[in-house]
């Protein structure tokens, strides 16, 4: 087999995977058609708790992943389906009076948390700016717009820069910083800033606004020089609002998305001088996350600290982040081991992630391949389309540029 002929072989697995797994099981499984919205969660035998609570991330990564299918492949049904989940964001996750994006509802909508976690606000300037770009809505800007405004006005550090966790419900500086019940409660992470970096990446394409563009550049710049262990060119994941590092936790899928993310966003930021720092750094990140934590199965271990492993679990999301990740290093690279890294990845998704009898993709197995039982759901508050989905739709634009390459 020829190269070329390997390479649209996994582009056809990877469309494949998208447009017969991925897009129908949320189409078929997610959707409340009686209260509107989506169910907040299912099991993996398609156990459905309709009384579960719903997250704002969660409509608002169906929003983007439906957004750039119908960009790509221009399908009714994923259009339908971005106009149901962009309905449900305005309509149950909106606060009208002080602007922005409750963090949770309950099943029949009323606001349960409804402070301005940054990272859900992020997400929704990700997914809105990626509906305008299918729909033209202007209101759908208009709302990403204003996100990014309260952002900047409200969780914008003017004194060590970066972004604060949380705000209030109605945007008053927060006590409860954390994420989730596993992370820190500390004031800044990576995992915020990243995806603030990734929402206003899509933005600067709809709105290359001159604020948004000095907003990405300081953003970047915290990103290479704060977030970034130049020691070990892993992300630190946690820290005070000094940008005091707090643990020494390493999360691999993270540092591999990050790797692909800070290329996207440099190339969409257009200058050249950046984009020559970090594709060299992209490309380093990445060796660092494949001699360390690409087994040898080709799935991605999930965390360590400096004594070792703390979680060998191979969970559905940074699978996809290291299928993308490793062929976007050997796209700056040409080292064809990324190449080979980045299809046995791919080939370990297929064979232990992917459900092939009810749809989707599992949570998570164990190193020993077993199905991880523990918050295991196939759609929750954080199982989403969004990860697989999005590196379904990177693989196939990704191995298509790499083929017309080849032929040129």
């Amino acid at each position: 087999m020829t190269d070329i002929a390997i390479l649209q072989t996994y582009q056809n697995k990877a469309e494949t995977e998208l447009r017969q797994n991925i897009l129908p099981f949320w189409m078929t499984h997610a959707v409340d058609r009686a209260r509107g919205g989506f169910y907040g969660e299912i099991s993996n035998d398609l156990v459905v708790d309709k009384d579960a609570p719903r997250g704002a991330l969660l409509t608002s990564r169906i929003l983007w992943t439906y957004s750039a299918a119908y960009r790509l492949y221009p399908d009714p049904a994923y259009l339908e389906m971005a106009r149901w989940a962009y309905t449900d964001l305005l309509s149950r996750f909106w606060d009208v009076e002080h602007d922005g994006l409750y963090w949770m509802v309950a099943a029949n909508g009323t606001p349960l948390r409804a402070h301005k976690q940054i990272y859900g606000q992020a997400f929704g300037i990700y997914a809105l700016s990626e509906y305008y770009r299918i729909t033209g809505d202007q209101v759908a800007l208009d709302k990403a717009i204003t996100l990014f405004h309260r952002i900047e006005a409200h969780s914008y550090d003017p004194q060590h820069q970066g972004y604060f966790e949380a705000c209030g419900r109605a945007w008053e500086p927060a006590t409860d910083w954390r994420l989730s019940a596993k992370d820190m409660n500390e004031a800044k992470s990576q995992n915020t800033h990243l995806h603030v970096m990734e929402a206003y990446t899509n933005l600067l394409r709809v709105w290359p606004d001159a604020e948004l563009l000095r907003a990405q550049e300081a953003l970047l710049d915290v990103m290479l020089t704060r977030i970034l262990n130049p020691a070990n060119l892993h992300l630190q994941l946690f820290f005070d609002a000094a940008w005091t590092p707090k643990g020494d936790a390493i999360s691999y899928g993270h540092d591999i998305e990050a790797a692909w993310l800070l290329t996207e966003a440099a190339e969409v930021f257009g200058d050249v001088d950046l984009l020559a720092r970090v594709k060299p750094l992209a490309v380093k990140m990445a060796q660092v996350v494949h001699d360390e934590a690409l087994d040898a199965d080709g799935g991605l271990l999930y965390e360590a600290d400096a004594a070792g492993f703390t979680n060998t679990d191979k969970e559905w999301w940074p699978q996809a982040e290291a299928a993308v990740g490793f062929l976007n290093a050997y796209q700056l690279s040409g080292q064809p081991h990324f190449l080979a890294a980045a299809f046995r990845v791919w080939d370990f998704i297929e064979t232990y992630l992917v459900d092939h009898v009810h749809g989707e993709w599992f949570r998570y197995v164990t190193r020993e391949h077993r199905l991880g039982t523990h918050d295991a759901a196939k759609v929750s508050f954080w199982k989403c389309p969004y990860h697989n989905g999005r590196a379904c739709i990177e693989l196939v634009a990704r191995l298509k540029t790499l083929q017309n390459s080849s032929t040129d």
